[in-house]
């Protein structure tokens, strides 16, 4: 058996942003929490070689807030050399959610990286451990780190927003394709239906990018 069974994780917090790529200057966020993010909560609580997190649906508990604010922000990305941040530094406007609540629901499978002591079973409860203990290797975030994320088992209670019958999002970031040479980024149609976004399989998401699985 090379898939896991399903897991539902819910994710809270009073400030998120899932910044579109396609803004430069300002950065703006998706309505809703992307794929790419939520794989990133899931890494945050197990992350293993032998395993990889598949996003299967994203709900929305909470109306789709904005809040804008300026911020300092560094124009130049880390590097070996000597690098002064105050010498680089630029204020910028977020367009932001507020109040955000997600219910995550994924699966992993296992990779090739996986050993022959390492099985399904053992990462299932390796994971099931870690979430109702509240362990991690890093702080879970929404979007940007210093967006803290409060990451729980799903509990009674969460219930999706009712939406407007079918509300389009645009196309949404899904995640690189790692296979390349260089990291390719993809994109798909996202949707929310009735509170809820699926996201489509990978190999649906190469072919609506037009590349070969």
């Amino acid at each position: 058996m090379r898939k896991s069974r399903s897991f539902e994780v819910r994710a809270k917090g009073p400030i998120a942003c899932f910044t579109r790529p396609e803004m430069k200057v300002e950065r703006m966020s998706y309505e809703v929490m992307t794929p790419s993010a939520a794989r990133g909560l899931l890494e945050a609580i197990l992350w293993k070689p032998a395993i990889r997190w598949v996003i299967e649906r994203i709900s929305v508990g909470a109306p789709v807030q904005w809040m804008s604010f300026r911020r300092n922000e560094v124009n130049s990305r880390a590097s070996d050399k000597v690098y002064f941040a105050d010498e680089d530094r630029a204020q910028r406007n977020t367009v932001a959610l507020r109040d955000v609540d997600y219910l995550v629901r994924a699966h992993f499978m296992m990779t090739e990286s996986a050993g022959p002591d390492e099985n399904v079973v053992k990462f299932e409860e390796m994971f099931h451990r870690r979430i109702q203990r509240g362990q991690h290797f890093h702080q879970p975030y929404l979007g940007c780190r210093e967006f803290v994320a409060d990451v729980s088992p799903v509990v009674e209670g969460f219930k999706a927003i009712e939406g407007d019958g079918e509300r389009p999002l645009g196309l949404m970031f899904y995640d690189y394709d790692f296979r390349a040479a260089a990291p390719r980024p993809l994109f798909f149609d996202a949707r929310l239906r009735g509170g809820v976004m699926e996201v489509p399989a990978f190999a649906a998401v190469l072919a609506e990018n037009g590349v070969a699985s």
